[in-house]
């Protein structure tokens, strides 16, 4: 079937906010897209490990409330929320830092539903010189391909061997998709508020990390 990866990286709304998590001050990276299926096999589609893998990356674990998970090459952490089919939370424990991430599902109409996505960061000196050098789209862009993936699998059914990192992302089409995601996240970090030249600046490292190009001077 046809599956055009720059339209599915225009599906995604992106924003980023500042906000205040368990009593301290942080910002959360946002992503929200819509799906045509129903929400019980969206939440079935992001919550069952047998399913993960099709679009995501294989996860060990107790994918329950309280429970401690492990995605394969990638972060660990604790379930800390779990309401379904509407959402849940963990924490998001990589390379000796934490984070957190939340996601919500709800009717989108149609017959569609609407995951939103929040990844969120302590406001420590750690993540802001993260933010300075690479900006929104370190984890954006990430997601972008996670939600991609998602939507190839809900709407073909299979799994996205076509997408696997270690080929697709260095192809012309994951170059162009990385890029594209790369700089609507930029535009999303100067809507929040980043100066224009600095946001520009991160975004341009953050698509040669993505790239494998050259960072800028």
């Amino acid at each position: 079937m046809s599956f055009d990866t720059i339209a599915q990286a225009a599906m995604v709304v992106r924003k980023v906010e500042d906000i205040t998590h368990e009593g301290q001050p942080a910002r959360a990276v946002v992503a929200s897209r819509d799906y045509p299926t129903d929400i019980d096999d969206l939440w079935n589609a992001i919550t069952e490990k047998e399913r993960i893998p099709r679009w995501f990356a294989p996860v060990s674990g107790d994918l329950e409330l309280g429970g401690r998970y492990q995605i394969k090459g990638n972060a660990g952490g604790t379930v800390t929320a779990c309401e379904p089919p509407r959402q849940f939370a963990l924490t998001w424990e990589f390379g000796g830092g934490m984070s957190w991430v939340k996601v919500e599902l709800t009717e989108a109409g149609d017959g569609a539903t609407r995951l939103t996505l929040h990844h969120i960061a302590p406001l420590d000196d750690k993540s802001e010189e993260f933010w300075d050098k690479f900006g929104p789209g370190a984890v954006g862009v990430g997601w972008d391909l996670s939600l991609m993936g998602l939507g190839w699998h809900i709407e073909t059914g299979e799994s996205n061997e076509r997408f696997a990192e270690e080929t697709w992302s260095l192809s012309d089409e994951g170059k162009s998709f990385a890029t594209t995601s790369s700089d609507a996240w930029t535009e999303a970090s100067i809507a929040y508020g980043t100066p224009e030249a600095d946001a520009r600046r991160a975004g341009a490292t953050n698509t040669a990390f993505y790239t494998g190009a050259a960072a800028p001077e």
